[in-house]
């Protein structure tokens, strides 16, 4: 037995007091539910929330204590001769304890001191797991047993439930508005670190990037320079060139569809459209790579350019490609909401088809169609995979499409692969390309909405 099975028990004592709720309260109300405060399906309800959460809150808070319960009691047992005194080594150690406990490969050889911590790690693990077992069950039983107690002819149910339940909603809102605070500050703080030991307008205005900072004072390339210009005119280069893509034939597609089409079409086209938006981005990136660069490369040496194998062409026509269905869902969505009788008054007046979309629907669903374009534009600056396998990782600064480029979120990717030191400049930097990204697509996307939400005061 392991958690997932456990919550599946949970789950199903819950239901059981669901049934058994439900059919408490028909009894209490000797079989006349109309003298119920409220639904019988609400008692149920009511049962099988003082089953469920207790339980699962406490096997969520019994996941997050005991590992660190187990670990210092392993690591207290230890022999003085051979706890660490340093930090790392005492989380290598501990990691090694781990890592034999499973079977996987450890970086020391298994002593006879650290096979008996193991030992004694595999079993308070198995004492840990088997009282949590015993408590979360008695706990969704005596949950059970209470709040089936408390059901009766005058119970209000329905209030209660609905309590629970706006209580429940407001704890998952300020979990979300948390965790954003937490990594809006994460950012700030490490920024600030970064900035430090960079100059901030070095880094926003510098024209060379080369984050390899040296270790010794003699050490040959290792420049240091964190100038993320280089980096800022790549990330709106590519984004440019998939705009240029998206705009238009998402746009087009849109007022085909809405205007165009007959319902048949429609209803196929549409969702085919929108598939390309669920294609995962590592695919997409395969086929800038192994197609579509080859392609223009092979094109643009024809006419006797040179094209590199790497471009942000490439990468900026992929990515085109796979937000076209944001511009051309969103777009669709705001032409079908303009009024019909902006239409009819249009055709009245002897416009034709083509004279109403360009004269009259085009500029009422204007506001929506630049919300639509901002939220693709922010997707776009946003977009990794596609840019890491089509375009590199060179840093030029440049406006030719056919040179290789790279975008702010590859260098933080790049940054950030593999162990790091978070202390040195070069993986400080990611965070404040992160943070300048982070303000990018949030002013992007305020802006958007606050455009969309004018339109729909305009039209609601």
């Amino acid at each position: 037995m392991n958690s997932f099975f456990l919550i599946l028990v949970v789950i199903g004592l819950s239901v059981a007091g669901y049934a058994v709720g439900r059919a408490r309260s028909v009894i209490a109300a000797a079989g006349d539910v109309r003298i119920l405060h409220s639904l019988p399906s609400y008692y149920g309800m009511f049962v099988a929330l003082g089953c469920g959460l207790p339980a699962i809150l406490l096997l969520a808070l019994w996941l997050i204590i005991q590992p660190q319960i187990v670990d210092n009691m392993v690591m207290s047992g230890l022999d003085p001769s051979i706890m660490p005194t340093n930090p790392d080594e005492y989380s290598l150690l501990l990691t090694d304890i781990h890592n034999l406990s499973s079977g996987n490969a450890v970086s020391r050889e298994a002593s006879p001191a650290i096979q008996a911590a193991t030992d004694r790690y595999v079993a308070l693990q198995s004492i840990g797991f088997w009282s949590m077992v015993a408590a979360v069950v008695c706990v969704a039983l005596g949950g059970l047993a209470w709040s089936r107690s408390q059901v009766s002819s005058t119970f209000r149910a329905r209030n209660a439930v609905e309590g629970i339940i706006r209580a429940l909603l407001i704890i998952c809102s300020m979990i979300a508005i948390l965790t954003t605070v937490g990594i809006v500050l994460s950012l700030i703080f490490e920024s600030l670190r970064f900035f430090a030991r960079v100059p901030f307008f070095e880094f926003l205005f510098g024209i060379h990037w080369s984050p390899q900072t040296a270790i010794r004072a003699e050490q040959v390339g290792a420049s240091g320079s964190f100038g993320a210009v280089p980096l800022f005119a790549g990330t709106m280069l590519i984004t440019l060139i998939a705009m240029l893509v998206a705009g238009p034939i998402g746009l087009l597609s849109a007022i085909y569809m809405a205007e165009y089409a007959n319902p048949k079409f429609r209803a196929f086209a549409k969702p085919m459209l929108e598939v390309l938006a669920g294609i995962p981005t590592v695919v997409y990136g395969f086929f800038a790579a192994l197609t579509v660069a080859p392609l223009i490369r092979g094109w643009g040496e024809s006419i006797g350019l040179d094209v590199a194998s790497e471009s942000a062409l490439a990468a900026g026509v992929v990515m085109g490609i796979m937000i076209i269905p944001f511009v051309s869902s969103l777009s669709d969505d705001v032409i079908n909401s303009v009024p019909q009788s902006l239409r009819d008054g249009s055709y009245g007046l002897g416009a034709t088809k083509s004279e109403t979309i360009r004269n009259v629907i085009i500029p009422a669903a204007l506001p929506g169609i630049v919300g639509a374009f901002l939220l693709a534009i922010s997707r776009a600056i946003g977009e990794t995979m596609i840019v890491v396998m089509a375009a590199g990782l060179a840093a030029n600064l440049t406006a030719n499409p056919l040179e290789a480029v790279t975008t702010v979120t590859v260098q933080i990717v790049t940054l950030l692969v593999g162990d790091q030191e978070f202390d040195s400049a070069k993986t400080l930097a990611a965070f404040a390309l992160g943070l300048v990204l982070f303000f990018v697509t949030l002013g992007l996307n305020v802006i958007a909405l606050r455009v969309v939400r004018k339109y729909r005061e305009k039209y609601d």
